[in-house]
C-alpha cells in the first residue's frame, strides 16, 4: 500500500514531485488520469492531472477523484503538488483544489509553500522569489496561460480561497521543526485556514516537512516533499532503500519535443540547434495543424538514428502574443499540443524509445496521446527532472518530462547520456 498518496495538477509538476521522493528512498510511481482500478505497488503514488488550467469545477472533481482512489489504496497523507512558481489564476485552481481537498479530509490548516531552492525558488516575508527577482518580474508575468503578476502568496491565495491566510515567516521557519508547528496551532487558534510558508534552503524544507507530519494534507511544489520520506521512516513504516531509482535499460532512437516558451526552454533550444538536428515550427505563419504535422513528419524522415533530434513548437514572448490575438487563448495552446501530441505518436512508431519532452502542458498532451497509464520513477537528469519508465497501450519506453523553467542550458545535451 502507499503510505503517501500525491495529487499533481500536470505532468511534469507531477514527475518533478516523484523524483524528490525517489531521491528521499521512497519506491514511487506516477498514474496518469484518475485511477480506475488497482494502483501499482509502491511507497508513494503520484496522480498525474492536467488540472492546473482546466475549469475550477473539473480541477475540484478530478482531484476529489483522486484522492479518493488514493485513500482507498491506503494512503496515510495526500500531498497536492503545484508549480514552484504558484501558476494559477485569480480564480484558481490552488485555492478551490486545497479547500474541497481540506473538506474531505477534515483539516483544519493547510500549509502552502511552493518553494525549491535548488532550482531558484524561494519564499520570503510571504513573497515567491525565482532566482533574485519576485515572480512578477522573473518572466513568468508573460506567461501565456498563468500569468503571475503578483509575488505576495498571501494576497494571491487569499482572492482564491474563502478561508483566511496565514504567514509563517522566516524568523519562525529558521528556529525548526518545533517553532513550525506552534506557527501553525496559532493561526489555527486564529481562525485561519491557509499557512503560506518562508523557505530559503533545504533545510527550511526538511524542517516544514517534519512539523507537517500529522498533517493530514500539505500543499506546495515539490521542495516541500523533502521532509515526508524522512516522517515515514521515523514511524517505522518505511525501510532504507538503494534501489528506489533503478529503471530498465533502454532501447532505440531518441527525440526532444518542446513546446514551452519559458526563458529556460528557449535558451536550452538555442544551445541544442548547434548540436543536433533542429526543426522549429513556425506556429505563428502558419496555424494550422495537420499542416504543421505534416511538416515536422516530413523533416524527421531519415533523421532518426543513432543521435537525438529536436523538434519545437517554442516562441518568444511577442510570437505567443500574436498568435494568441489571432486565434485566442486557449485554442494558440491547444493547437500547439495537438501539433507535437501527434508528431510524439510518430516518432514512437518509428522506432524513438526515449522522448524528452518540454512543457506541462505538451507533456500531458504527449502522454494521452501515447496512452501511457503508469510511469515508474528513475534517476534525476536536472534537479526536478528525473527519467521515467513509462508503460501502457504502445510500447515501453523511456520517458521525460521537463517543466518549461527547469534545467540547465544543456539539458537538451546532456539528457541522453543520463538514461
Amino acid at each position: 500500500m502507499p503510505l503517501l498518496g500525491c495529487i499533481a495538477d500536470d505532468f511534469t509538476g507531477a514527475t518533478d514531485l516523484a523524483s524528490t521522493l525517489v531521491r528521499q528512498g521512497m519506491r514511487t510511481v506516477q498514474v496518469i488520469g484518475v485511477p480506475d482500478g488497482p494502483l501499482p505497488e509502491a511507497d508513494a503514488v503520484v496522480v498525474a492531472l492536467k488540472s492546473r488550467t482546466a475549469p475550477v469545477g473539473d480541477a475540484v472533481a478530478w482531484s476529489l477523484a483522486a484522492c479518493d482512489a488514493l485513500l482507498a489504496a491506503g494512503a496515510t497523507q495526500i500531498f497536492h503538488k503545484y508549480c514552484s512558481t504558484f501558476d494559477s489564476t485569480p480564480q484558481g485552481n490552488i485555492g478551490p483544489v486545497t479547500e474541497a481537498l481540506m473538506k474531505r479530509l477534515d483539516a483544519g490548516l493547510a500549509l502552502a509553500c511552493p518553494a525549491f531552492p535548488t532550482n531558484g525558488r524561494t519564499v520570503f516575508q510571504g513573497h515567491l522569489f525565482v532566482g533574485q527577482a519576485l515572480l512578477n518580474e522573473s518572466g513568468m508575468e508573460n506567461h501565456p496561460l498563468t500569468p503571475m503578476r503578483d509575488a505576495n502568496l498571501v494576497r494571491v491565495l487569499a482572492a482564491q480561497t474563502e478561508g483566511g491566510v496565514g504567514l509563517v515567516p522566516f524568523a519562525v521557519v529558521d528556529q525548526g521543526a518545533a517553532a513550525i508547528r506552534r506557527a501553525f496551532s496559532g493561526l489555527r487558534d486564529a481562525g485561519r485556514r491557509h499557512a503560506i510558508v518562508d523557505a530559503v534552503t533545504d533545510a527550511h524544507l526538511m524542517a516544514i516537512g517534519e512539523a507537517a507530519a500529522l498533517h493530514p494534507l500539505i500543499t506546495g511544489g515539490s521542495g516541500v516533499a523533502m521532509g515526508l520520506p524522512e516522517n515515514f521512516r521515523r514511524a517505522g513504516l518505511l525501510p532504507a532503500r538503494e534501489d528506489a531509482a533503478s529503471l530498465p535499460p533502454h532501447t532505440g532512437h531518441a527525440a526532444v519535443l518542446a513546446g514551452s516558451c519559458s526563458r529556460a526552454t528557449l535558451a536550452q533550444i538555442g544551445l541544442a540547434r548547434d548540436h543536433m538536428p533542429t526543426l522549429e515550427l513556425d506556429v505563428l505563419a502558419n496555424p494550422d495543424a495537420e499542416a504543421l504535422t505534416a511538416e515536422a513528419l516530413a523533416w524527421m524522415g531519415g533523421k532518426l538514428g543513432a543521435e537525438p533530434i529536436l523538434i519545437a513548437a517554442s516562441a518568444p514572448p511577442d510570437k505567443v502574443a500574436a498568435l494568441q490575438a489571432k486565434l485566442g487563448r486557449e485554442a494558440a495552446g491547444a493547437l500547439v499540443e495537438a501539433v507535437l501530441a501527434r508528431v510524439a505518436e510518430a516518432l514512437v512508431a518509428g522506432g524513438v524509445r526515449r522522448l524528452l519532452v518540454a512543457g506541462g502542458e505538451t507533456s500531458g498532451a504527449v502522454v494521452q496521446r501515447l496512452g501511457v497509464a503508469t510511469l515508474r520513477i528513475g534517476a534525476e537528469i536536472d534537479p526536478g527532472v528525473p527519467w521515467c519508465f513509462a508503460e501502457g497501450r504502445g510500447p515501453a519506453l523511456h520517458l521525460a518530462l521537463k517543466s518549461g523553467n527547469f534545467g540547465a542550458r544543456d539539458f537538451f545535451l546532456k539528457a541522453f547520456e543520463h538514461v
